[in-house]
């Protein structure tokens, strides 16, 4: 499929064509976010999770898929959302990230749908949010009652830029 053209008239209709980014949402804490789908490797039912002394704070811990270590991060955590039980703990599942080469898992309170913004219907964070170097929300896309927020994979993950 291809890329909506320039010269057609914007609706309000809700976006069915394929787009240059698909993006997965997922909630923490009640707020919708999005991962794009390039770098999504799985979804996985949240299972035990070894910790690892003297980690930083948002890392719960790893876990091992299929031969791997993988890492797990706390999504409410490295966000900076309240602490507090799932909504449907029933619904909560890892999310492993393909960050520059590497596999992180990220632990959310339920997954969502698949979306596909145009880059119109992308606007900046919030303000105040883009003032941290490592905020990971990059864009935010209205949907109905609210937003949801975009992320950056590798400032999420805290990966080095790439050179």
């Amino acid at each position: 499929m291809s890329a909506a053209s320039p010269s057609r008239s914007r609706s309000h209709a809700p976006v069915v064509e394929a787009t240059a980014q698909s993006w997965l949402t997922f909630q923490l804490a009640g707020q919708h976010y999005a991962a794009p789908l390039a770098e999504v490797g799985e979804v996985l039912r949240d299972s035990e999770i070894t910790p690892v002394p003297g980690a930083a704070p948002d890392l719960l811990g790893i876990r091992h898929l299929r031969g791997q270590i993988v890492p797990v991060m706390d999504g409410r955590r490295r966000l900076g959302l309240p602490e507090q039980p799932a909504a449907e703990p029933a619904g909560v599942r890892v999310v492993i990230l393909h960050a520059n080469g590497q596999l992180i898992g990220l632990r959310v309170d339920a997954i969502g749908d698949l979306i596909h913004p145009t880059a119109q219907t992308i606007e900046p964070p919030p303000a105040g949010r883009a003032a941290r170097a490592d905020e990971p929300v990059s864009g935010v896309v209205p949907v109905a009652g609210g937003f949801v927020a975009l992320l950056d994979i590798g400032r999420l993950c805290r990966m080095p830029e790439a050179a």
